[in-house]
């Protein structure tokens, strides 16, 4: 049997950044597109502030248009606070709520202005939440392969984070390089030592990068253990809160690449995906 992977796609993360306000009959027909290709999770929308992020605003309308009715693909959406997870969790279409954690002070209060002890509170509230709405969370250990910050940064500290996190109940943890900055031998590390030791924990890989490092990191994350990974069409996007404009997310078609040629079994159909790479072209051509 082929070794598989659960490929997640980012469109949220794509667009979030973008300034001009993408109509929401057009972010439904790019999504709708994403929906027919086969991958694991769409990471279609967010449930956040329109101060802090105005093109999510709105998601819940996005929801309400697309046709749910062929697709294999489960929905995710970021919530970054209570209120934000209790919108989410109205919506029985959603089966994923994702929240952003920072085991660094500086980002946390960048991203959410909260504090580190602050989100572990609002976590716990969520996970809560989940739970009685029968939805699971996705936690991103935000910074989890390096800090630009000057705050505490190493593999024990991911490990300590780990634990905590387990105790609390969330089950898919999913390491992100927020600002690109991970090498191939700490996400090696990273992967190496932590599915081993926490195997009821799903580990997942959001690995932002630039064009030329992205094969080394995906080889180090896939071949360290991680069968979950985060990706983007074209690598459009990144984090809107730490801007570089060399770094963009991982771009989706290299990632299925990759797994082809390893013989993987990522799920996606090519075909399908290659008429959504197109209208990615034609829709962020005309938005950026």
């Amino acid at each position: 049997m082929m070794e598989k992977v659960k490929v997640i796609e980012c469109p949220r993360d794509a667009m979030q950044g973008i300034k001009p306000f993408i109509p929401t009959q057009e972010k439904v027909k790019y999504i709708q597109a994403l929906l027919g290709c086969g991958f694991d999770t769409i990471d279609f929308g967010s449930f956040v502030s329109p101060k802090a992020i105005p093109q999510m605003v709105d998601t819940a309308k996005v929801l309400s248009q697309l046709d749910l009715s062929k697709t294999t693909s489960k929905l995710l959406s970021i919530v970054a606070n209570v209120r934000g997870a209790q919108d989410a969790s109205q919506h029985p279409e959603i089966q994923y709520l994702g929240y952003p954690f920072s085991i660094s002070e500086n980002f946390q209060m960048r991203n959410t202005h909260k504090t580190i002890d602050q989100s572990v509170e609002i976590l716990q509230e969520i996970l809560n939440i989940a739970d009685a709405s029968g939805k699971e969370v996705v936690t991103y250990i935000s910074m989890g392969f390096g800090n630009p910050y000057g705050d505490p940064w190493d593999v024990d500290i991911v490990g300590e984070w780990t634990e905590r996190l387990s105790g609390m109940g969330a089950k898919i943890l999913s390491l992100s390089d927020t600002v690109g900055s991970s090498t191939p031998e700490v996400i090696e590390y990273l992967f190496s030592q932590l599915i081993p030791r926490y195997p009821e924990i799903e580990f997942g890989a959001h690995l932002h990068t630039t064009p030329t490092k992205w094969h080394e990191k995906v080889d180090a994350a896939y071949k360290s253990g991680c069968r979950r990974f985060d990706g983007a069409v074209q690598g459009f996007g990144g984090c809107p809160m730490a801007k570089d404009e060399l770094t963009g997310n991982m771009p989706t078609e290299k990632m299925l690449s990759y797994f082809t040629t390893e013989k993987v079994d990522s799920g996606v159909n090519w075909m399908v995906f290659e008429a959504a790479y197109n209208k990615a072209t034609e829709l962020f051509s005309a938005y950026h």
